[in-house]
């Protein structure tokens, strides 16, 4: 049984949207803080990139180790405790972090950091079903992940030039002091269904759970889901938590301020196609998994274009290359929306959070990989443009596991499908259907 959705949405329903999209917009600035801000790390630490980089896999690390437990609490305990709890937390790490100059303190605190993350996005999706029509929700989906994005404009536009201005502890003080304040105004704002609906709950036996859990994490939807997340992703998260701006910069010799504006760029261009692949996703559910395919295939196309390039690309192509990376994050959604419409309501949030760790562990794995590379080649001193762009080619074989595993566990779930009666009529027989009308 999927979740019980209302008939309309109503006002109180639109506040609480805001409430949870805000609450995301947050958690992404908190996020990205320590990406925006790299070179300014290293220097403040008094270490390498190699080692900053680090921090942020640790942080990425523990996100997604926590997806499934996160879940499994927002199953029990529902979004609007997850979500408040999880704000607070990533305040109390950002404070840590403004008044360390310690190497362990602050890989400590970014571990707090990934902790309190991952229960927001979740958190706020799993509302989703029960205040809203379910053909309102693929397209909201993809509203909370592009309007979470404004935080990302947040870490570019406040936090950047804070930091170079103010000095390290107030930028990251005042950082805290806003999931600070999110936090309260998410344990006052939202709820976890309308008034006169009981919330679905998960109510197993904790000995009983790893079972559960193994059917959720074994269901064919959630697998195509999880490989959908992960590969559409990875290359995305790569770009905006860490290697982005040096890539930019270093690898491709733009100014600070030109990479700045391709970065935000990734947040605009994430609002053009978030509307757009919801809308697509919505009208035609049956072809979902090749929609996420096109956009995998335009994002590895880029990366190959890009990479491959003789000396620093053209600025035409870095474009190409920021849209398509763009585009990778609301293709993520598309993912969640298998889960969504094939498993019971009381599921969702273990599900979901097993999708999302997706393309938070294959971002982990390449963020320490291109880290590790760039120090090898370099000898630990300042690496070269052609060093970078070396080290940001181990993408490319998640890219090819990545497509592979999407292609079968498709093949899966579209069996499933027609033992329940749903049959995905093949390409040839869609031009046909049309070439008749």
């Amino acid at each position: 049984m999927t979740a019980p959705s209302p008939a309309r949405a109503t006002p109180a329903a639109w506040g609480l949207f805001s409430i949870g999209v805000l609450a995301y917009a947050v958690a992404i600035m908190q996020r990205t803080s320590l990406g925006v801000v790299g070179i300014h790390a290293a220097e403040h630490f008094g270490t390498t990139a190699g080692v900053v980089s680090t921090f942020v896999v640790v942080q990425l690390a523990t996100y997604a180790l926590m997806m499934v437990p996160v879940g499994i609490l927002l199953d029990r305990w529902g979004s609007r405790t997850v979500l408040a709890l999880g704000t607070a937390i990533m305040g109390v790490s950002q404070v840590v972090m403004a008044t360390t100059e310690l190497l362990p303190v602050a890989i400590g605190a970014r571990i707090l950091l990934g902790v309190g993350d991952a229960g927001i996005f979740t958190g706020a999706l799993r509302l989703l079903p029960f205040w809203f029509p379910p053909r309102r929700v693929p397209l909201l989906q993809q509203m909370v992940g592009l309007m979470g994005q404004l935080g990302q404009v947040a870490s570019v536009g406040a936090l950047l030039p804070m930091v170079a201005l103010s000095g390290w502890r107030p930028t990251f003080m005042f950082a805290a002091g806003v999931s600070f304040v999110m936090a309260v105004v998410v344990y006052l704002g939202i709820r976890d269904v309308p008034e006169g609906m009981e919330r679905a709950r998960s109510g197993e036996r904790l000995r009983e759970m790893p079972r559960e859990l193994a059917a959720v994490a074994r269901h064919p939807a959630t697998t195509l889901g999880f490989w959908i997340h992960l590969t559409g992703g990875f290359a995305a998260n790569t770009f905006v938590m860490m290697w982005g701006i040096p890539f930019l910069v270093v690898g491709q010799g733009l100014s600070q301020t030109t990479a700045s504006a391709l970065f935000i760029l990734t947040a605009v261009i994430g609002a053009v196609f978030g509307p757009l692949i919801g809308w697509l996703t919505s009208r035609h559910p049956l072809r979902r998994s090749t929609l996420a395919l096109l956009v995998i295939w335009a994002n590895l196309a880029c990366w190959v274009a890009v990479l491959f390039w003789p000396g620093p690309a053209p600025f035409w192509l870095l474009i190409l290359l920021v849209v398509a990376t763009a585009a990778g994050g609301p293709g993520t959604a598309i993912g969640l929306d298998f889960t969504r419409t094939n498993l019971p309501a009381h599921r969702l949030g273990a599900a979901n959070g097993i999708v999302i760790t997706g393309s938070f562990s294959a971002s982990t794995f390449a963020i320490l990989a291109i880290g590790i590379l760039v120090d090898l080649m370099s000898d630990g001193d300042g690496y070269t443009g052609q060093q970078l762009r070396w080290a940001m080619m181990v993408q490319l074989p998640i890219f090819a596991v990545g497509l592979v595993a999407i292609h079968v566990s498709r093949r899966r779930l579209r069996h499933l499908m027609r033992e329940q009666g749903t049959i995905v009529p093949s390409w040839r027989e869609v031009l046909e259907r049309y070439r008749r009308r």
